[in-house]
């Protein structure tokens, strides 16, 4: 039976609760990047016209990797000429010097790397070790600063390694501090195999506070694979944090971190923001329809409780 299309009310948020949030959406890069079947890229525009559509204040749309690497993304520049000139807007993420002369080329404004805070990882998913993966961000970040182009640094493994297990907090905290004095605007600390809790999350943000961070440098990327996703969530607000990475539908994992499930599903967190009486600015039954759209596109249901609870996760 189809749940009522009722969504949360707006009470006075929960002090000390931060008044307003920033979504910011991955769905058109990192919830694909993992499909098997190609999306066409005039599917892909769509999706990301839709969710820009809803209200969401910054949508990534597309990765400039290898096509070897991630053949699903391999139509970046067809998809950023697709979406007109708006897309210079759009932050991508670059995994080198080579992904950014791509970005550079069509007119990015806004570009992301790719970091681990564990050795494993950062062999397997970049070819360098912890202290080689910098060498490589080093050129690329400074590059692009000095075209006037943002830079976001991603931060994978942040709460747990498959292979190295438990990631010490202060590594973590060494690694992010690290991007920023390379001139990251904002660090996103990724739990890319879903193993933190909120106990961990708020470890992990004082840890980044005891070392000068402050939280307004921060952004959460929780993956929901023990179903904690929402409740680290609540504990990053608790601890002030105000930008959270999500993925309509909960699309996405890992291509080289194969228990990495679902991204945090952004309806999902925009119907808990709701409920505290949170702001967004976006549309939680605008982007629950396009993830209703989109995974009849994908030919599969939706992992998003809340696109089940409204009917369009079967």
């Amino acid at each position: 039976m189809r749940a009522p299309m009722v969504v949360p009310a707006h009470p006075t948020p929960i002090a000390p609760l931060p008044r307003a949030v920033t979504i910011y959406e991955v769905g058109p890069r990192d919830g694909l990047q993992n499909e098997s079947a190609q999306v066409p890229t005039e599917v892909k525009a769509e999706f990301v016209r839709r969710l820009l559509d809803a209200g969401l204040p910054v949508v990534e749309a597309t990765s400039f990797v290898s096509p070897k690497w991630v053949p699903q993304l391999a139509d970046a520049e067809q998809l950023l000429r697709a979406l007109g000139p708006t897309a210079v807007q759009l932050p991508v993420l670059v995994p080198n010097e080579r992904g950014l002369d791509r970005a550079l080329e069509l007119g990015c404004r806004r570009i992301a790397i790719f970091a681990s805070a564990t050795d494993t990882f950062a062999r397997k998913n970049l070819n360098r070790d912890l202290e080689g993966q910098f060498a490589m961000f080093e050129p690329t970040m400074a590059r692009a600063l000095d075209a006037g182009v943002d830079v976001r640094a991603y931060v994978s493994m942040c709460f747990g390694d498959p292979w190295e297990g438990a990631v010490p907090l202060e590594q973590v905290v060494a690694v992010g501090h690290r991007l920023l004095d390379l001139g990251a605007s904002q660090l996103s600390l990724g739990d890319t195999i879903g193993v933190g809790t909120p106990g961990h999350v708020t470890a992990l943000v004082g840890a980044f506070e005891a070392a000068g961070v402050a939280t307004d440098r921060l952004a959460m990327h929780f993956h929901d694979t023990y179903g904690q996703a929402l409740a680290n969530a609540y504990a990053a607000l608790q601890s002030g944090i105000t930008t959270y990475d999500a993925s309509a539908g909960g699309l996405g994992g890992c291509p080289y971190a194969h228990s990495a499930t679902g991204n945090l599903a952004t309806e999902d967190l925009l119907w808990m923001l709701q409920g505290l009486g949170i702001e967004t600015g976006v549309d939680l039954e605008q982007v629950a329809a396009t993830s209703v759209w989109m995974a009849k596109q994908l030919g599969r249901p939706s992992p998003s409780a809340v696109v089940r609870a409204f009917g369009g996760g079967s």
